[in-house]
């Protein structure tokens, strides 16, 4: 149990590991188990009473303008220091209060953090050429951090619009229009959705885009964007591999628009995608120092995150303003199709640190 003199704290005792730089997230489970995550690996730190964990989520909403009852029993929200917390309780978590929050890594992580100079250099001539690349992975592991280092290297002379559903992006960059969704409130303020704010972005005269995470019908909205000139867009999607993230934007897609042919499905994804970067979270039961080890801080020995490469499929790629059947080699539907960067299968794993 967390000592009575750390209870009474304004964040009940989580101030600790909610300013430890190397814990990327601290949550407090429904039976009062409180877990961090340190560098891609789970640990049971302590325990905390229900009515403390109450106390400590209602103080983290004040400033938000959110609130957590029977009426509402989630919710999701932005810290002000960048911060997502996500806090459930009954009847949507039976067991009682949950709390999440994932930390917002202050200082910028470059490229480097995440490979050897080979990849790193292949990476720049991506964005460098506005290629447009998906980065994919599982929950945590790394997708908005690797997306701001990548957009770290679009010249200064250009205008980037980003879309997210929590505003996490903070890309180091002289012009930058951020847009972030909404939710619906119960007194009826209605929801503004990410394919809305792909539209508006539109309007906004972005050189490029930038879209947090892909999980719903703007798939559809982003892909139209993508193949009418918007090259040099980047965007995430949870997958398990770099193959199965081309997938994953085809069901999306088939999801919101059922009566689109499948053959014109993946007609529009091979023209409107070019790079694929997928990354793959440390195993737990891999052993400090070992292959997908390390911690917060991470380096090119050993990375926080797996970043498997797959050069072969690489193609130069199209030049400025070339979208819609130019490009290099893969794909179908006569478009350039996209090139994996990155595998999740054990056996396809390229050294990315070499």
């Amino acid at each position: 149990m967390i000592d009575l003199v750390a209870e009474q704290t304004p964040l009940g005792g989580l101030e600790r590991w909610l300013h430890d730089p190397d814990v990327q997230e601290v949550m407090v489970n429904a039976g009062e188990h409180v877990w961090v995550d340190r560098g891609g690996r789970l640990q049971h730190v302590g325990r905390m009473r229900t009515t403390t964990l109450l106390a400590v989520i209602e103080r983290l909403l004040a400033p938000t303008g959110r609130r957590l009852d029977r009426a509402q029993p989630m919710v999701d929200a932005r810290l002000s220091d960048g911060s997502r917390l996500c806090a459930l309780i009954p009847p949507v978590s039976p067991d009682g209060p949950m709390l999440s929050v994932r930390r917002f890594a202050p200082r910028a992580v470059p490229l480097s953090g995440f490979a050897g100079p080979p990849v790193v250099e292949l990476l720049q001539q991506v964005v460098a050429s506005r290629a447009n690349i998906v980065v994919s992975g599982a929950t945590s592991s790394g997708k908005t951090t690797l997306l701001g280092a990548l957009g770290a290297h679009i010249s200064i002379a250009e205008r980037v619009v980003t879309l997210e559903d929590t505003a996490e992006l903070r890309l180091a960059h002289p012009h930058v229009v951020r847009l972030e969704t909404r939710d619906a409130t119960p007194d009826g303020v209605p929801a503004i959705a990410l394919q809305h704010l792909l539209r508006t972005a539109l309007r906004l005269r972005p050189d490029r885009l930038v879209v947090g995470e892909i999980r719903g019908a703007e798939a559809v909205h982003l892909l139209h964007a993508l193949n009418t000139g918007h090259d040099g867009s980047m965007a995430t999607v949870h997958a398990n591999s770099a193959a199965d993230a081309v997938a994953r934007l085809g069901s999306l897609v088939v999801q919101a628009t059922p009566n689109w042919p499948m053959v014109a499905v993946h007609d529009e994804i091979a023209r409107a995608i070019d790079v694929v970067v997928h990354l793959a979270r440390p195993s737990p039961a891999a052993p400090p120092g070992g292959e997908g080890g390390g911690g917060g801080a991470g380096g090119v020995d050993n990375p926080p995150w797996g970043l498997f490469v797959s050069p072969g499929k690489l193609s130069p790629p199209s030049p400025p303003g070339g979208r819609g059947g130019g490009g290099g080699g893969g794909g179908g539907g006569g478009g350039g199709g996209p090139r994996a960067l990155g595998r999740g299968r054990e056996e396809e794993r390229e050294d990315a640190t070499a």
